[in-house]
């Protein structure tokens, strides 16, 4: 029984359901021997982030991302081929995806704009003129 039969949960408000994925058995690539050319254990999951259930914000942050996965239209690409079965690599392609939609969970702080403080700048001033010295004292003499 895998994990995700319920569905994929993401938090506690956020279930997506694993209908709302489109899932598709492929044969996987590399080594593998005869085996690799008879079964078909690779898995190709497409998940639409547009017309998904997930909340909007959390939509727009998922289109937002610089992820090769994601294409222009809102479909998340998953492939997954590590395991010798079409459970476990369909399972690892859920855990991916639940990984990706938690990592833009949490918004993004704001950054504040600071300044210098008057002792860090007194500080830098006086390592420039340290330094200033130093390269003063390389110069040839002139008598």
């Amino acid at each position: 029984m895998s994990e995700f039969s319920e569905g994929i949960v993401i938090s506690r408000n956020i279930i997506i359901n694993v209908a709302d994925c489109s899932v598709t058995h492929i044969r996987a690539s590399g080594a593998g021997g005869q085996n690799v050319n008879k079964v078909s254990s690779a898995i190709h999951l497409k998940f639409n982030v547009l017309t998904s259930t997930i909340p909007e914000e959390i939509k727009t942050r998922l289109m937002n991302l610089t992820d090769q996965r994601i294409s222009k239209d809102g479909v998340i690409t998953i492939k997954a081929q590590e395991f010798r079965t079409q459970e476990k690599n369909r399972d690892a392609a859920f855990r991916r995806l639940q990984f990706l939609i938690k990592s833009v969970l949490i918004k993004p702080k704001k950054r504040i704009a600071t300044k210098p403080t008057r002792s860090s700048k007194l500080k830098r001033l006086e390592s420039k003129g340290k330094r200033s010295k130093i390269k003063v004292n390389r110069k040839k003499v002139d008598w």
